[in-house]
């Protein structure tokens, strides 16, 4: 193939001499204006004779080789797959048991590694002497390590990797560090850092976490799932990674969600750390940035059609219960519609419930109780701005419904007092556009044909008492929203306080602020956030200042316990009063500290014990369902015993790291 070059350069082309001395003045101007068109139309001459000699001068060759890259990585083009096939194993794992297992064995499982807590009789027994360092340290001091390397990383990713690769070294040791640093490290653990891992998970993967299940190994899914390598696991968190927190479709990175969020089912709740499986559906994405990323882990293609990725959920659903019978499934970060069909598509059949739609409904619900506690505005007088109207936003207002409709109101009553807010504004029935399935419920028909585009005219025609937010979108709450949201609390009477709940995670995508709610509302607020912020300070005078405590509406106030509570009560099903029990519940979980401090929720610090409440109530509600699978004789202990022979059974089933 012959190449191009330019071979003419500026040197390359003459000149007109001048016109002589003697010349007039016209003559000259003349010869100057014959001189430059002469120059002109030589350089475009020699312009014509470069394109001519280099034809590639005008094709986009950075554009060429981009496709040629997007070629190589796309490796499933010109297939049309309607068939699968099943994969076969030639032979089973066979695992050493705890007991048989000796030298590098029990130091590469992290189940069975204790690290520098060996005893000598331990070490001698498992063969151990000269592979650790002579020495003996109680939990305090790995602790103490543990720490001081997590405080010198420089940033929460960091931190993070170094949790992690704690957590597949010696699982005891992890989850003591959490348990014990629950405020400093869950962040880490979980929201908002893991919006960031979630980001970055293909360039970050260093070892297997879960259960990677491929649409394309459809008919292999009981043959996935058995590779677990720890048996009859009890929770389950799954996820397609279409709708990863506020950060949109990112297909297997999404995996981090499971992960997380099942650390914080041991955690939070004591479910022991070997009975619990992330797993993550690889259907494909529709984020262009992972299809172009040559390191992405997940199938580089778009996703199929939403009745193919139903028969794939169909079929992992059918080979879970096959294959786990006992095993609670709980669905994380499904697109919204996707989330709201397979839960009432499973609800009745397996044991199962989403955590976006009733977790958070439920953890808001909590903290609503006890806010309007403090808000001084009557039951009935309260009315709900619902800014987002996805999966979580409406479950949210579902699970408040409840509530309502528990209060003596009949569904209608109870449902008129919410508007919910989209991208296109108002919802209402006659807007002009097609209405998702999930938003219809609330749509509002006594509008008067009045649309409303915009937040702040809701809110004028609303004059609402509590603004919730569930937008994923940075600062959607300004000061004229918060401002007018306070107005419309405070032209009720003397004594009122307006509810702001900004729920959306991570930190970069929270509606607001604390700082901000409490400075636009003067310090009246009673707010709830999704992910944690600090204490806010305002000084009144050279010696005197007033602390304001934020509370956080984390769903890990009562997924774990929601979990928990329908594993010891061998519930056949979650019930919607198991949901709702568990809010309820967490309500009432504080203590006299905590209501001192105006908070709504317990602090961090005390999720465990706030789990073991919930979990006692889910219990008993799932008794009052008919659907505990206990014998009877326990249940009549337990009826005639209380919550103390409850509290203690749970107490002595949940996992508690000791070192």
């Amino acid at each position: 193939m012959a190449s191009y070059a330019p071979s003419a350069s500026s040197s390359d082309i003459s000149t007109p001499r001048s016109t002589s001395p003697s010349s007039s003045s016209v003559a000259s101007a003349r010869s100057s204006h014959s001189s430059i068109s002469t120059s002109k139309r030589m350089s475009i001459s020699s312009s014509r004779r470069i394109s001519a000699a280099n034809p590639m001068s005008s094709v986009d060759i950075a554009a060429i080789e981009e496709a040629m890259r997007m070629a190589n990585l796309d490796t499933l083009r010109g297939y049309q797959q309607k068939t699968y096939g099943e994969v076969k194993q030639f032979a089973e794992t066979q695992y050493l048991s705890q007991n048989q297992a000796l030298g590098y064995q029990v130091i590469n499982e992290p189940m069975w590694n204790k690290g520098l807590s060996f005893t000598p009789e331990q070490r001698i027994a498992k063969n151990l002497t000269g592979l650790i360092p002579h020495v003996m340290e109680d939990s305090g001091k790995q602790c103490e390590r543990a720490l001081k390397m997590i405080r010198t990383r420089q940033t929460n990713i960091d931190r993070y990797l170094y949790l992690s690769s704690l957590k597949y070294q010696n699982a005891d040791l992890f989850y003591r560090l959490l348990i014990d640093n629950a405020k400093e490290l869950m962040p880490l653990v979980y929201t908002p850092t893991i919006g960031d891992v979630c980001l970055q998970y293909s360039t970050l993967y260093t070892r297997p976490e879960a259960l990677y299940i491929s649409i394309k190994q459809r008919k292999s899914i009981k043959t996935i799932l058995k590779n677990w390598p720890y048996p009859n696991p009890e929770i389950c968190v799954v996820t397609d990674g279409s709708r990863i927190l506020g950060l949109g479709d990112l297909g297997v990175n999404g995996v981090g969600i499971p992960i997380g969020k099942l650390a914080l089912y041991t955690a939070a709740a004591g479910i022991h750390p070997d009975k619990t499986l992330p797993i993550v559906l690889d259907c494909g994405t529709a984020n262009e940035t992972n299809l172009k990323d040559p390191l992405y882990l997940g199938l580089r293609s778009k996703r199929p059609s939403v009745a193919e990725q139903q028969e794939f959920m169909d079929e992992f659903m059918t080979a879970a219960a096959e294959v786990y019978p006992e095993m609670v499934v709980q669905f994380e970060d499904f697109e919204s519609e996707k989330a709201f069909n397979y839960l009432d598509r499973y609800r009745n059949k397996y044991k199962c419930f989403n955590d976006d739609i009733q977790g958070t409904g439920a953890v808001v619900l909590g903290g609503y109780i006890g806010a309007v506690n403090l808000s001084g505005v009557p039951l009935e007088e309260q009315r709900l701005v619902f800014m987002g109207a996805g999966s979580a936003g409406v479950g949210v207002a579902k699970q408040l419904v409840e509530y309502y409709t528990k209060r003596g109101l009949s569904e209608q009553a109870a449902k008129d007092k919410f508007w919910l807010v989209d991208t296109k504004g108002l919802v209402t029935k006659d807007r002009g556009d097609k209405l998702a399935e999930h938003k219809k419920y609330f749509a509002r028909g006594d509008n008067n044909g009045l649309q409303f585009k915009s937040l702040e005219e809701v809110i004028e025609y609303v004059k609402p008492t509590a603004l919730v937010g569930l937008t994923a979108t940075f600062g959607v709450f300004t000061e004229s929203v918060v401002r007018a949201l306070k107005a419309s609390v405070d032209a009720g009477g003397l004594g009122r306080r307006p509810i702001l709940f900004p729920l959306s995670n991570p930190l970069t995508k929270a509606e607001c602020t604390f700082e901000q709610a409490v400075t636009w509302t003067d310090g009246t607020v009673i707010f709830a956030s999704g992910s944690p912020f600090s204490q806010f300070t305002i000084k009144l005078g050279s010696d005197q200042a007033i602390t304001y405590y934020p509370n956080q509406g984390n769903n890990v106030y009562v997924f774990p316990g929601i979990g928990l509570g329908a594993i010891l009560a061998k519930a056949t099903r979650v019930t919607d009063n198991m949901i709702y029990t568990s809010a309820a519940a967490l309500a009432g979980s504080l203590n006299a500290e905590e209501v001192h401090k105006g908070l709504i929720y317990p602090r961090i610090e005390r999720v465990r014990d706030a789990s073991v409440i919930v979990a006692r109530e889910v219990m008993k509600a799932a008794r009052r369902d008919g659907v505990s699978a206990l014998p009877e004789e326990q249940w009549l202990t337990w009826e005639e015993w209380g919550d103390p022979a409850l509290d203690k059974y749970i107490k002595e089933h949940i996992y508690d790291p000791a070192l």
